[in-house]
């Protein structure tokens, strides 16, 4: 399976649902805050043709997006098979 990853921010509406969607799936995940941390979060936003909103979503080392676009792969099938290393 494998490694999902969260980064997120205190308060983030999104980083919630996010949590909650993969919580639901019973998809266990390591959540990272990065409120604190602007070098990890500029990082980030180079490596990922400067996406800069939390929630950033890791399957793997595969960038995902937010919530959006997890929710979408949720709906569309793809969530389980992509953890699954599909």
């Amino acid at each position: 399976m494998q490694q999902i990853t969260v980064y997120t921010t205190p308060f983030c509406g999104y980083c919630s649902m996010a949590k909650r969607l993969l919580g639901e799936r019973q998809l266990p995940f390591k959540e990272v805050d990065v409120a604190q941390d602007w070098e990890l979060r500029e990082k980030l936003m180079r490596e990922n043709d400067g996406y800069r909103t939390v929630p950033m979503i890791f399957i793997g080392d595969e960038f995902i997006g937010g919530f959006s676009e997890l929710a979408a792969l949720d709906r569309a099938g793809g969530l389980m098979e992509k953890v699954q290393g599909g």
